[in-house]
C-alpha cells in the first residue's frame, strides 16, 4: 500500500535541519535518511501514521524516504518552492549535510518531536554502517533481502502496514504490546482511507 497521504516536505526540511542539529551541525547523508526513516517507523507504530508521509523504498542499504533523499540531494525532480525552502535551513556538500539556521519547530507535532529524539536517543550514537545492518533486521526491508543478494533489483516499493510487523529473534528497540500495535493499524487504516477518499 502506496499512502496516499501527502508528502510533507517543511517536516521533512526540518528532521533533516532536526538531525543536523543533533550531530553538532553537520551530519552524514546516510546516517540522517536512516534516522528519519526510524523516526517514522517509531511514529507509525505508535500513532498510526508517518511524521513525513515520504514514499520509502527497500534499497540493498536499506529503508529510504525517497522524497526526503531528492531534497537532501536537491534533485531536479524537486518543485521550486520544495528546493527554496530547503535552502533557507541546510546546505549538502558531498555526503555530509550542514544546517544553516535554526529549526522550526512550530511544523511537528509533540508526537513528532517524541519520535524524533526517540531515534536520536536510541540510534544517534551510531554509524551509518551500523544502522543500515539494523535497518536489513525488520520485516518491511527483510522481505526483499533475496532479491538484493540475487541482484534482481535494487530497489522495491515498501509497504507502510509492514512497518507494524516485529522481526523474527531479535532484540527490538520498536517494540511495543499487541494491543498498541492494533490501535496504530487500526487508526492508519483510518487515516488511509480519508486521505484515499479526499485525493
Amino acid at each position: 500500500m502506496k499512502t496516499v497521504l501527502e508528502f510533507d516536505y517543511k517536516k521533512a526540511v526540518q528532521a533533516i535541519n532536526y538531525f543536523a542539529k543533533k550531530e553538532g551541525g553537520k551530519i552524514d547523508k546516510l546516517k540522517l535518511i536512516k534516522l528519519i526513516y526510524f523516526a517514522d517507523r517509531y511514529h507509525i507504530r505508535k500513532y498510526g501514521r508517518p511524521i513525513i508521509n515520504d514514499t520509502y523504498l527497500a534499497m540493498p542499504l536499506g529503508a529510504v524516504g525517497s522524497s526526503t533523499k531528492d531534497i537532501v540531494d536537491s534533485s531536479r525532480f524537486l518543485a521550486e518552492e520544495e528546493c527554496s525552502y530547503a535552502k533557507g535551513f541546510f546546505h549538502t556538500a558531498g555526503n555530509s549535510v550542514t544546517s544553516i539556521a535554526d529549526i522550526d519547530s512550530d511544523v511537528f507535532s509533540k508526537s513528532d518531536i517524541e519520535a524524533l529524539d526517540f531515534s536520536y536517543n536510541v540510534f544517534g550514537n551510531h554509524k551509518a554502517s551500523y544502522l543500515v545492518d539494523i535497518c536489513h533486521k525488520y520485516p518491511e526491508w527483510e522481505k526483499f533481502k533475496e532479491l538484493f543478494e540475487s541482484k534482481e533489483t535494487t530497489r522495491e516499493l515498501m509497504n507502510y502496514l509492514d512497518f507494524f510487523d516485529n522481526p523474527k529473534n531479535e532484540i527490538d528497540d520498536f517494540a511495543m504490546g499487541d494491543d498498541e500495535l492494533i490501535a496504530a493499524k487500526e487508526l492508519f487504516n483510518e487515516y488511509y482511507q480519508i486521505a484515499k477518499y479526499w485525493n
